[in-house]
């Protein structure tokens, strides 16, 4: 039988597709994004302190990827979350908050032991969800149009044959083909989706996966690339492109889309890790000009960059100074135009303001 979207799509075929995936456009851009790639790699192990691209870059991840899902929150609810002790945050920045986590739980699984699984994707899901939901095992799950109310999509349907699914994309991953990683990150990337294996949080892990598969890959260090930003400004096209893909064997169109994401977001991520470094610089030298000798340090001027609202606690816990030593570090910083402080609770934050105004360009 043909495809029919309002049917479950149980003959959803393995992967690789049975059509040549490996065209001349798609591998001349296959190409190009894997230079951009390898230059921004290149670029995050000249970094001193990984710490600023994880809490920086990560949590503009999340907050996108969440965006794609219509959970919105803030650039400034979900920093201060991040950083203030407070039980005063909203259902969205929260859901947001877990999604960093489970990127973070994703990676630190991945050290470990260096595959991706079916256990990892429920373990990255129930993190997101904060639930002990598993595989769908029961029917009903469609995907519609939301303007139309159109049943787009009916995705596997039965536990047993979502499972099987997933064990052939496993094997797909894992394969030792000489398909470029970057051609099959999309097919990979096709593929979850289409399986759309739980009943909420699917496009979330989904893209939880595709930077774990690029690590996994050696073709980054840390899963600093957001391609959520991209799927952003591309929604509609995104959609349509995963559509075409099932209903017409459309694989270059979906196949380019994904590497021009890649190149674009590796491009637009290694500029703005040049442009925190070129921040941090600025910071520095302000710092030694500015500061009493006792106060400079660069290790104090770091941490300021870890994320965009700092703390006392923070240089606390870095052995920088002692807790009312720290508050007196902070209030020079705020002097010397430096840092923003604020009330948030009972807490005294201070906001980093250019990191936070280049962060939420």
């Amino acid at each position: 039988m043909g495809f029919d979207p309002r049917r479950p799509y149980n003959e959803l075929p393995p992967l690789p597709p049975q059509v040549d995936v490996e065209t001349k456009a798609v591998l001349k851009k296959a190409i190009s994004a894997g230079r951009t790639l390898a230059e921004l790699k290149g670029l995050g192990e000249t970094i001193p302190n990984q710490s600023m691209l994880i809490n920086t870059l990560i949590l503009q991840e999340a907050k996108d990827s969440s965006e794609i899902e219509n959970i919105v929150t803030t650039d400034d609810a979900l920093f201060k979350a991040f950083s203030a002790n407070t039980s005063r945050v909203d259902p969205a920045t929260k859901e947001v908050l877990r999604y960093r986590q489970a990127l973070w739980e994703g990676f630190n699984a991945l050290k470990k032991r260096p595959l991706l699984t079916t256990g990892l994707f429920i373990r990255i899901v129930q993190m997101i969800k904060q639930n002990h939901s598993g595989i769908r095992d029961l029917p009903g799950t469609v995907i519609g149009n939301p303007r139309t109310g159109e049943v787009v999509f009916t995705p596997p349907e039965g536990e047993s044959v979502i499972r099987d699914k997933l064990g052939d994309l496993e094997a797909f991953i894992h394969a030792k083909d000489t398909l470029d990683p970057l051609i099959k990150l999309a097919l990979i990337h096709y593929q979850f989706e289409a399986i759309h294996p739980f009943f909420d949080g699917n496009g979330r892990t989904g893209r939880i996966i595709n930077s774990l598969y690029l690590v996994m890959k050696g073709l980054l260090d840390l899963p600093v690339l957001y391609l959520s930003k991209y799927i952003i400004d591309r929604k509609a096209e995104y959609y349509r492109l995963l559509r075409q893909a099932t209903e017409k064997e459309a694989w270059e169109p979906w196949i380019l889309y994904m590497l021009d994401a890649i190149e674009t977001m590796a491009d637009f991520t290694r500029r703005r890790i040049l442009d925190i470094r070129s921040l941090l610089d600025g910071a520095l030298e302000l710092a030694r000009q500015k500061l009493p000798p006792r106060v400079y340090s660069k290790e104090l001027i770091e941490i300021l960059f870890r994320q965009p609202y700092t703390k006392g606690q923070f240089l606390v816990e870095a052995g920088i100074a002692e807790r009312k030593t720290a508050s007196a570090y902070l209030k020079e910083l705020e002097n010397i135009g430096i840092l923003r402080g604020q009330k948030v609770g009972r807490e005294n934050l201070y906001l980093n303001v250019k990191l936070y105004d280049l962060l939420s360009r």
